[in-house]
């Protein structure tokens, strides 16, 4: 047998080597594939038990105006918009049922074909089915009409699942909730908020989802939109969004007292100008939210809590506080600066 010398790959070492090759040339062959670069973070629906109190607890805390409507769906603008939080009264448990971000120059066909590309087949939309039983990697388009505040010819809306089942939507930039081709016409001036409100959110910052299988998760999302890597936190890798400080996190499914094996959105976070922890806190408290830790499980609906997160998970020595809060139907949410990244940093705000 040929004896491998001194300067050459050896036998063991080559064999070793070829998982490697083969994982290489797969990374290539993705890498190919026609991506789609995002712009933001344009808004997630709520799945909400009762519409009415929901719409009073965000308008009351946050002073929110209302941008459009769909229907009986209420959407409130966040910051100037055209971001927004939908909130719904569909049948089903509370929670995030979809997240959506955006595009330039959003064009269906042309995003139905990168998503097929990418494995992602199209059904008709009266196939999808509800929101707890659409398989997963499968797109459709919804034609919203003028009776849900859509155009006569029907406002183009795409959704799809990931490998996961969880649904996400694709818009235009522009994209408000409203009628026109792009849905981006909604009322010139937004319903007022009752009052002003005790926080003003800003915009959002990130989206966590709770997924079966991280590496596989990350892999889809990171070649379907080109994302890079803004930070990790421990086993959660969060995946840029746009060019500012917006980013995906895909973590395990016991994210934030999730059932282990049931993949979900884990909570959504938004931003607010100069974070005060104690402030924010005490607005909280003055709303009603009963301060207290969540040790294991779900939190409690209208509760608020603090995570410090620390070195082992990408903070800083003395902790990164991270403030949780819940709404009426226990969905749970997040605020953070404006600066946050999801880094190091007594704000979080310390990124590669």
């Amino acid at each position: 047998m040929r004896e491998w010398g001194r300067g050459k790959i050896g036998r063991r070492n080559f064999l070793f080597s070829l998982p490697a090759l083969a994982a290489a040339l797969r990374g290539m062959a993705q890498s190919s594939k026609p991506s789609i670069p995002l712009r933001a973070l344009n808004h997630v629906t709520l799945t909400v038990s009762d519409p009415q109190r929901s719409l009073e607890f965000y308008q009351g805390l946050f002073g929110m105006p209302i941008q459009s409507r769909q229907g009986n769906a209420v959407f409130l603008q966040i910051g100037s918009g055209p971001q927004f939080i939908g909130l719904s009264g569909a049948a089903g448990r509370p929670r995030v049922t979809h997240f959506c971000v955006t595009a330039e120059n959003f064009n269906v066909d042309r995003v139905l074909q990168i998503l097929a590309e990418h494995g992602v087949t199209r059904v008709e939309s009266s196939a999808s089915g509800g929101a707890t039983d659409i398989p997963p990697l499968k797109a459709w388009v919804r034609q919203r009409r003028e009776d849900l505040g859509g155009s006569p010819e029907g406002t183009a809306e795409l959704h799809f699942t990931d490998p996961d089942g969880i649904v996400a939507q694709i818009q235009d930039a522009s994209y408000c909730g409203g009628a026109g081709a792009l849905g981006n016409v909604c009322l010139g001036t937004p319903e007022p908020a009752p009052t002003k409100g005790l926080l003003a959110l800003q915009d959002y910052n990130h989206v966590t989802l709770g997924v079966s299988n991280q590496q596989r998760s990350r892999a889809f999302y990171r070649g379907l939109f080109g994302m890079p890597t803004q930070a990790n936190q421990g086993a959660s890798e969060s995946l840029k969004i746009g060019s500012g400080r917006q980013f995906l996190a895909v973590g395990t499914t016991t994210a934030n007292g999730g059932t282990p094996g049931m993949p979900n959105i884990a909570h959504v976070c938004f931003t607010i100008e100069g974070f005060d922890l104690a402030k924010v806190q005490g607005a909280l408290t003055e709303y009603g939210l009963k301060p207290g830790g969540r040790a294991t499980g779900p939190a409690a609906p209208l509760t608020h809590y603090v995570s410090l997160r620390m070195p082992d998970r990408g903070g800083t020595p003395g902790g990164t506080p991270e403030l949780y809060f819940t709404d009426p139907d226990g969905i749970v949410l997040q605020l953070q600066d404006t600066s946050y990244c999801g880094g190091a940093g007594y704000l979080g705000n310390v990124c590669p």
